[in-house]
């Protein structure tokens, strides 16, 4: 049948998509794991969905454990968590994070326990214990029709804080295809639950534009390189990493990995926004500074940050930094301004840690002690 052919398809490419994005270091951060996650939950709802169409659940009933299962309280959730972590790299709010998850549990708890009578048939709830559960299942029916539909909107305004306009782009519209999905499905189990109304069709409806947004995901975040924007890097993870082959993501090229390696160039965008955190943001003058918190701030992984650094500047990341740091004290040495502070002073105004570092990371600069430097200059 062409129309569950066309589900499996998705099946697959939505895991195997989200196993690319979370296993390749080109992809792998903190705000793309949960659009990975957000694919396979897509999945998960197909799959059941594929099940219900093949009659698996009457060969075997058990399986509706996790039919039963609202999956789609995990989708809002992910979708939030991938926009907020694209727009929030001080990461303030992480403790938090949790609480788009209670929804799903506490459905999936009062699920499986209600199936454990009906399905496994473990033990028969009494006349009271049905009412409890009820009465629960009300509470489940108010979580849907608010969570559902606030974590969407909530995202909306998460999205302006995004200064990419072709991010904000591609996200915007990732946003709306998920949001009206989930929306459909609300209103349709709605009209199912209350006015008894056939909502079969509706879903399979649905369950092919959930196949759209898969394929359309891998489209426009590896193919058009909304993910990682760097087509040599696209070029470069499809030809060396050798975890996940993914055939409808070839790129026609013929380099050898030297040759990408010496693609990269001054001009890379990655490379163009950390000069300019660099020089306009003075991020170096954090202390704490390391790969991964500039690979948050850049939007890609940490492996990659290094391998930009060491391909464009020929030194390896914490080097590139130190320049900056040891610029900036330079800088303070010849203004008079800063006549008052001590060597060490500027140097830990600058980011540097210690004065062991400190001195270490100026000399290997310049070639000079930075007593020695503030001498000459004088």
């Amino acid at each position: 049948m062409i129309y569950t052919t066309l589900l499996n398809i998705a099946i697959f490419q939505g895991i195997i998509l989200g196993l690319v994005i979370l296993k390749s270091s080109l992809f792998n951060s903190k705000s793309n794991k949960y659009l990975a996650y957000l694919l396979f939950t897509l999945s998960i709802k197909l799959l059941t969905h594929v099940f219900d169409i093949e009659q698996v659940f009457t060969s075997y009933p058990l399986l509706h454990i996790i039919d039963n299962i609202e999956w789609v309280f995990l989708m809002p959730a992910f979708l939030y968590l991938f926009i907020k972590n694209r727009t929030d790299y001080t990461g303030k709010s992480k403790q938090k994070d949790y609480l788009c998850f209670i929804p799903f549990a506490y459905s999936a708890a009062l699920n499986i326990i209600n199936d454990l009578d009906h399905v496994a048939g473990v033990y028969t709830f009494s006349e009271s214990g049905i009412v409890i559960i009820q009465i629960l299942g009300l509470i489940q029916l108010f979580l849907a029709v608010t969570f559902i539909p606030f974590l969407p909107v909530y995202s909306y305004f998460k999205i302006k804080h995004l200064k990419d306009s072709q991010e904000k782009k591609w996200i915007l519209i990732l946003l709306t295809l998920v949001s009206s999905v989930l929306f459909v499905w609300l209103i349709t189990a709605l009209a199912g639950l209350l006015l008894n109304y056939d909502i079969s069709s509706t879903m399979s409806a649905l369950a092919l534009c959930a196949t759209f947004i898969i394929h359309w995901t891998a489209y426009i975040g590896i193919y058009k390189y909304k993910l990682a924007k760097n087509k040599e890097a696209i070029y470069l993870f499809l030809n060396q990493d050798s975890a996940v082959s993914y055939p409808h993501l070839q790129i026609l090229q013929e380099s050898s990995p030297q040759e990408y390696k010496e693609s990269i160039t001054a001009d890379n965008l990655y490379f163009q926004k950390l000069e300019l955190l660099c020089k306009d943001e003075h991020i170096y003058t954090d202390s704490t500074l390391n790969r991964e918190k500039v690979a948050e701030k850049l939007g890609i992984s940490a492996g990659y940050v290094s391998q930009i650094v060491n391909t464009i500047t020929g030194d390896n990341f914490a080097h590139y930094i130190n320049q900056y740091r040891v610029e900036a004290v330079k800088e303070m040495i010849s203004n008079s301004e800063y006549d008052n502070y001590t060597l060490l002073t500027m140097g830990l105004e600058s980011g540097f840690t210690s004065k062991t570092t400190f001195y270490k990371a100026f000399k290997k600069v310049t070639g000079q002690t930075p007593n020695e430097y503030k001498n000459t200059s004088k």
